[in-house]
């Protein structure tokens, strides 16, 4: 009799391959359904869908995500989309053989989905479809933008590491809101699919109803791609070392007190010599401090009313200017 040996770690994959299968389809259950109930009420009420259709939609898809992710960051690292599943393994984020069980997890979990909306709603009125006047070339280029915008947000917002990404809802609200503003912008014009997924599930069930439906394999795919190299490239840059410190608490990292370098700056400058100037002195507060270069150097600077520094000790530092210590 043979047996299976499975290793943890593939254990590990499968477990967590499994939850990827119930998170994908709790978020596209919430997304589709608000989809699904706007288009019902539309119907009742006998109304062609509005900007207010729209913005329901957006906001549908954008908050199912918000929760979804928040849910599952710390299990499965919420993708739901293989968009970005091929994005992170093209990277080595995720390991290829967990990534392939993503894949296969995540489109089941939107077929999954689309079963359950058909049986708990009716049919289903939820497929990505083009609009009359884009062509299916335009679909892919739009559909490649909005998802290489989105697969940005997730690769500098969750994968890659900072002091907001142990707090969970720093992540998942930021990529929320960037699904949110992609569908703001194509929801009209391609249906907003950025995962192949979300759109494979209700066209299967449909039982793919237009021609169109490889428009949202090549658009987001291609722009997965395109944000993974641009990831890489900013990662090659070294991109944290051209604007640093945004990322800290450290107090000592804020910019300096503006009127300390002005007044050393004008101290410099001897204002006797200059009217403008010696006006300016005169109105600045009489405080004394370090040197311009020290001032300029640390971004703590104290201010020391003249006439109150302490008495340096005998074979202290050399006294400066009047004024300067």
């Amino acid at each position: 009799m043979f047996r299976i040996r499975i290793t943890g770690s593939v254990r590990n994959d499968l477990l967590a391959a499994s939850l990827e299968l119930v998170g994908t389809t709790l978020f596209l259950l919430l997304g589709l359904g608000g989809i699904q109930a706007a288009t019902a009420e539309n119907e009742q009420s006998g109304r062609i869908g509005g900007v207010e259709n729209l913005l329901y939609i957006s906001t549908c898809m954008g908050l199912s995500l918000v929760v979804c992710a928040w849910v599952f960051f710390r299990i499965t690292g919420s993708l739901f989309n293989p968009c970005i599943t091929v994005a992170l393994v093209l990277l080595g984020i995720v390991p290829p053989f967990r990534g392939l069980l993503y894949f296969a997890a995540q489109f089941g979990g939107s077929v999954l989905a689309s079963l359950l909306l058909v049986w708990l709603t009716g049919p289903l009125s939820v497929n990505t479809t083009l609009h009359a006047k884009v062509t299916p070339t335009k679909g892919v280029f739009i559909e490649m933008f909005i998802t290489g915008t989105l697969v940005l947000a997730v690769l500098f917002l969750a994968a890659e590491k900072h002091q907001a990404t142990a707090f969970a809802p720093a992540s998942s609200v930021g990529i929320g809101l960037t699904l949110f503003c992609c569908h703001l912008f194509a929801v009209f014009y391609t249906g907003a699919s950025m995962n192949t997924a979300r759109s494979f599930g209700p066209a299967v069930i449909s039982g793919f109803p237009t021609a169109d439906h490889w428009v949202y394999w090549a658009g987001p795919f291609l722009g997965a791609f395109i944000a993974s190299a641009f990831y890489a490239f900013c990662k090659y840059c070294k991109y944290m070392t051209l604007n640093p410190h945004q990322d800290t608490d450290d107090t000592t990292k804020s910019p300096d007190n503006p009127m300390v370098i002005a007044q050393a700056i004008i101290q410099e400058l001897d204002p006797r010599r200059s009217g403008l100037v010696g006006q300016i002195s005169e109105r600045l507060p009489k405080l004394s401090v370090g040197s311009v270069s020290s001032i300029r150097a640390r971004s703590n600077s104290t201010l020391v009313p003249v006439g109150e520094e302490e008495e340096r000790p005998a074979g202290g530092s050399r006294m400066g200017r009047p004024g300067m210590v």
